[in-house]
């Protein structure tokens, strides 16, 4: 209850209790998602603002993380995947760079950074190899759902320091679904999957400073209900988040964002991945998501 409080006659005050709005029952779907575990993750190149090849890295630890990234999900009911790590391509754990599906199409990834180059090739031959026919590799620099995040109605598609920006309409073009662009302009904030993410149909939460004036008005227009991050959220990688419509997969550190998700009806779920974070990774980094 919240009370009110209003001036009466001969200025007597009113105290009334009005009845807070309820959270709205947010209902779950079950997911399907691809991962790469680990195996050869280190920090031997820094091709974004979180990479330090003088850092100590544990692959150890980094394993531990993402086993128990994977395990939450399988816990909350979802199926995982999983895509055979190789040698020599440390950063190949961070799946979600390597393909956008929707209803059984996809279309694989071009990165900007040769070092990570070859992983696109892994991800096509996987999905080849698991039923997939509709694969389309890209012309244009596109970092798949690093910078692409669908939200059932329109692809929401980050451009400024990774995917080209002509790779917008290439995705339109190959899933034939509405693209919405949208301009990062924080250079920690290099891809648009660390500073938005997908909470359920028409509900994102994003951190507004990772933008540029123009698509902070647009994301206003489109989201006003938006759940609006802080820089303390954005900083931990909080928004690099994964939603399954009721649960909320992010970072241990993520408190103030996890609070405002709950009160918004949703169940955040912690994990850490201090280790993965090394190298600009999170829990979504770690996610593929087969929309098949």
């Amino acid at each position: 209850m919240t009370s009110v409080s209003l001036v009466g006659p001969g200025d007597e005050p009113i105290v009334l209790d009005v009845a807070t709005p309820a959270a709205p029952v947010r209902v779950p779907t079950t997911r399907r998602y691809l991962m790469c575990p680990p195996e050869h993750f280190t920090v031997e190149y820094s091709i974004n603002p979180w990479m330090d090849p003088t850092r100590p890295i544990s692959t150890a630890l980094a394993v531990e993380q993402w086993t128990a990234l994977k395990e939450t999900y399988e816990r909350l009911g979802h199926r995982v995947e999983t895509i055979e790590p190789v040698p020599g391509l440390p950063d190949m754990v961070f799946a979600a760079n390597s393909g956008t599906v929707v209803d059984g199409r996809v279309l694989g990834s071009r990165f900007r950074a040769p070092q990570r180059a070859a992983e696109a090739d892994h991800f096509r031959r996987w999905f080849l190899a698991n039923g997939y026919r509709s694969v389309v590799m890209p012309e244009r620099t596109n970092e798949a759902e690093g910078d692409f995040a669908w939200t059932g109605r329109y692809l929401l598609a980050g451009t400024g320091f990774r995917t080209d920006p002509l790779a917008h309409s290439e995705a339109q073009e190959v899933l034939g679904v509405p693209v919405v662009s949208l301009r990062l302009t924080d250079p920690r904030y290099y891809h648009l999957d660390v500073a938005l993410f997908v909470l359920a149909d028409d509900l994102v939460a994003y951190y507004p400073d990772a933008f540029s004036p123009g698509t902070r008005q647009v994301l206003r227009r489109l989201f006003p209900d938006a759940v609006i991050a802080t820089g303390a959220d954005a900083a931990c990688l909080g928004l690099n988040a994964v939603s399954d419509g009721r649960n909320v997969v992010l970072p241990v550190e993520a408190t103030h964002l996890a609070d405002q998700i709950a009160r918004r009806g949703f169940e955040p779920h912690f994990v850490d991945i201090s280790e993965l974070r090394k190298s600009g990774g999170g829990p979504k980094c770690c996610t593929m998501e087969l929309r098949d």
